[in-house]
């Protein structure tokens, strides 16, 4: 049995491993693939000859090679409540070659009370290639094997770890700031300044001044918003060149993982079988469990990589709520197995309904059932299916509760009354909705009801050209729908070389991860957990007002979410919205 689990894991690895190139992983500073988009040289002509920094808007992705359009300014205001991230933007720009740029904050004061320049974190925000929607610009989906039939261009978006770059003549260099104000900071408006160091000496300062409001965000860990965004960890273990599961490949993830529970993610994402999605990622997925038909005809099942991982991303990462196993139908109905008589890999081809579908799934799902309880997570587990149609759910649910009645199952794809009542997890397209009874039982019953946005949207979406207050304005859409959270399919899906080309061979650039490596975050993913507070702001604002019966202010709060849907976008520019929004939000 050891020696099918060997040959098993080779399979695995090899499969991993096919067709992936041998590079160097970009480490530290890298060179930025070149833009050719047309430069406004007159506008730089009429520039000083020495570097200007000014802030600008979080909601801006500035070009790299024109002088920015800002008013410029030197002091900024921004509000939120203890225990909230808030975001700002600089921008630098400068005629000459600038040597040695580096970033600074000092501590910001209110009289005695501190927030320390430790929560402050500032990054230098890097480009990286991008395209555009399809032709006829609703939506992103759909194959692009020639990345020259797609206009592309160079977009800011990653935020990088290194502390000292230079910065070339006739360029742009967008600064990021986040503050994590401490939940025990007192009410007030708090003062510092942020530095840009270059050639050795040579210093530019804005003014920062942070408005702590008097009410209090909780820890991500226990906010209500239930957010799923997909994890990849082979993608990892390709991009850093280290064994599947070794003790170097979680060390590589373990930064990456945190930053997603900082967000506020509720659940793991496993695979219980070989390219649940038929391998359309640049890094496929693998089972996590072993499986092998004895001699006998009966089945053996081993669980150490599903065990690994889930233990890791519970106990070292802090995401705990939800396990999803992907999947007993997946876009090709083709299932492997170790075949002890052959001493090989087997494949079975079967759809829901048929005999050899039960026979295959059945004594996996049962011994599956077995070995969660053992460990205590069956009432975390879920069964998960994607963008599967009704007929293969139904059989499929035959199977699954034949096997154990009280599992968990859970769905992203479109509503089915048929079998709504079954799904403990179910997650809809953006523009479909639960029927309010629906959705109100559901919520007695303590069931998850989310809502997904995928390639199909050209907006609101989360792509690397997209504006950056689309993420945010997913948020409001959450709560204005009356979902429970979001879902979007990959966190860290990554392209062959991602800190410098987000193009895929399929979909919208991208839309294949939302994070760079080593621990890089992105405007994108800043701005989802912006509108993530959000929600857990209005929510706290919302059981506060029905508590304390202030019926005008609980018709305020709504009245400002309820433009937050499908048919609210073609009525309202996505940025603008978000901005009076969130200004609104924290008057209350």
């Amino acid at each position: 049995m050891k020696h099918g689990f060997l040959i098993y894991l080779l399979f695995a690895f090899c499969l991993a491993t096919n067709g992936q190139e041998t590079r160097n992983i970009l480490t530290g500073d890298y060179t930025e693939l070149t833009d050719t988009k047309p430069v406004d040289k007159e506008a730089w002509g009429k520039q000083p000859g020495k570097p200007q920094l000014s802030w600008g808007s979080t909601d801006v992705r500035y070009s790299k090679l024109n002088v920015p359009s800002v008013n410029k300014t030197q002091r900024l205001r921004i509000s939120g409540w203890k225990g909230e991230r808030v975001n700002a933007q600089a921008i630098l720009w400068t005629t000459n070659n600038l040597e040695k740029v580096s970033l600074s904050v000092s501590d910001l004061t209110n009289g005695k009370s501190v927030i320390p320049a430790s929560v402050i974190r500032t990054n230098f925000v890097r480009y990286v290639m991008t395209d555009e929607l399809n032709k006829d610009g609703k939506g992103g989906c759909g194959h692009r094997p020639v990345k020259a039939d797609w206009d592309s261009s160079v977009v800011a978006d990653v935020l990088d770890i290194i502390k000292v770059k230079d910065v070339n003549a006739r360029s742009a260099q967008p600064i990021w700031i986040n503050t994590w104000i401490p939940e025990n900071t007192k009410p007030g408006v708090y003062k510092g300044t942020v530095t840009v160091t270059y050639n050795t000496s040579s210093a530019l300062t804005l003014n920062l001044e942070v408005e702590v409001l008097n009410r209090t965000l909780p820890a991500p860990k226990n906010w209500a918003f239930h957010l799923d965004l997909w994890q990849n960890p082979y993608s990892v273990a390709r991009y850093h060149q280290v064994p599947l599961w070794s003790k170097e490949h979680f060390d590589a993830m373990l930064p990456v993982m945190k930053t997603l529970a900082d967000a506020g993610q509720k659940v793991i994402t496993t695979t219980i079988m070989h390219k649940p999605w038929n391998g359309q990622t640049e890094d496929h997925f693998d089972s996590m469990i072993f499986r092998m038909k004895k001699m006998d005809g009966t089945w053996e099942f081993r669980y150490d990589v599903f065990d690994k991982w889930v233990n890791f991303m519970m106990n070292e990462v802090g995401i705990d709520k939800q396990i999803n196993c992907y999947t007993l139908i997946p876009w090709a109905l083709r299932f492997d197995y170790f075949d002890q008589a052959s001493n090989r890999i087997q494949f079975i081809e079967a759809k829901p309904g048929d005999k050899a579908y039960e026979d295959y799934w059945g004594p996996f799902l049962k011994d599956f059932a077995r070995h969660l309880k053992s460990k205590g997570w069956f009432d975390k587990t879920t069964i998960a299916m994607d963008e599967r149609g009704l007929d293969a759910m139904q059989e499929a649910i035959k199977v699954i509760k034949k096997a154990d009645p009280d599992f968990k199952i859970s769905l992203a794809g479109n509503y089915h009354p048929e079998i709504e009542k079954d799904l403990y997890d179910l997650c809809l397209a953006f523009g479909h909705n639960f029927p309010a009874d629906v959705k109100a039982r559901r919520d007695k019953e303590g069931k998850i009801s989310t809502v997904y946005t995928c390639c199909a949207e050209a907006l609101p979406n989360t792509f690397t050209f997209s504006p950056p207050a689309e993420a945010t304005w997913i948020g409001w859409h959450a709560m204005a729908g009356n979902y429970d959270g979001y879902l979007r399919w990959a966190y860290n899906s990554w392209t062959k070389e991602p800190l410098l080309d987000s193009r895929f061979r399929s979909w919208a650039a991208g839309d294949c991860y939302i994070v760079y490596p080593e621990n890089r975050s992105s405007i994108r993913m800043e701005k989802l957990i912006e509108g993530i507070q959000d929600y857990e702001k209005i929510n706290i604002l919302k059981e506060e007002f029905k508590n304390k019966n202030n019926k005008s202010k609980l018709e305020k709060l709504n009245t400002l979410v309820s433009s937050f849907t499908p048919e609210g976008l073609t009525k309202a520019d996505p940025t603008q919205a978000v901005q009076q929004a969130r200004t609104e939000l924290n008057k209350f």
